[in-house]
């Protein structure tokens, strides 16, 4: 099998960031940005929102619990499982296991994630763990 040209390699890097929104964000980092200077361009980044998710889709949000002595990620980064009146299940890439969130403890929207969009935005350091007190 022939081995691809560097015009061809160079052509697929761009096409791997096409509609990325993420991408260009990450290119500006330095490495000592905070959680909260991280989240803020992310929410300024991820315009589509949505009051209820959609199961398999990706997201982040601004989460505050009202159980306290709860130890919680304030941003999480979650692949949604299963939708409930109550709110959803879902796997939160920051804190892991399945986790559960109500309605209620969302502050604001949930911003949706694209697939292709996944990888960049794990690979920003924006889990923030607190303790509910």
């Amino acid at each position: 099998m022939p081995r691809k040209t560097l015009q061809q390699r160079q052509n697929k890097n761009t096409e791997d960031t096409k509609g990325n929104r993420i991408a260009p964000f990450l290119d500006t980092l330095r490495g000592t940005e905070n959680p909260d200077d991280i989240m803020v361009t992310l929410l300024e980044i991820l315009t589509e929102t949505s009051l209820v998710p959609e199961v398999g889709g990706y997201y982040t949000f601004i989460y505050s619990p009202k159980t306290p002595n709860t130890r919680y990620d304030e941003y999480p980064l979650v692949e949604i499982t299963t939708i409930f009146r109550w709110g959803f299940k879902g796997i939160n890439y920051h804190h892991p296991g399945p986790r559960q969130y109500t309605w209620e403890e969302i502050v604001g929207s949930l911003h949706k994630i694209y697939p292709d969009e996944f990888k960049s935005v794990s690979a920003l350091a924006f889990k923030k763990i607190r303790l509910n007190s």
